[in-house]
């Protein structure tokens, strides 16, 4: 199994890179599921982490423009 991602980018590669292996698959291959799934799901909490710490950030900085503006 591959090093977990460090960022966003390389985690969304990791998860195209494993649905489109999963696709392409003709003959279902169970022991190599397991792997693909566990790197997927976390690709997936990497993924997930860096957009709410992106909707954190957007909504601070909104909060602080509308009280600037006196909103």
């Amino acid at each position: 199994m591959e090093q977990p991602a460090k960022g966003f980018n390389e985690a969304y590669k990791t998860l195209q890179a494993n649905a489109e292996k999963l696709r392409k698959q003709e003959d279902l291959d169970i022991d190599g599921l397991v792997p693909i799934l566990e790197e997927s799901a976390a690709a997936y909490a990497v993924c997930k982490e860096r957009i709410a710490a992106v909707r954190k950030a957007i909504e601070k900085h909104m909060g602080e423009q509308e009280s600037q503006s006196g909103g």
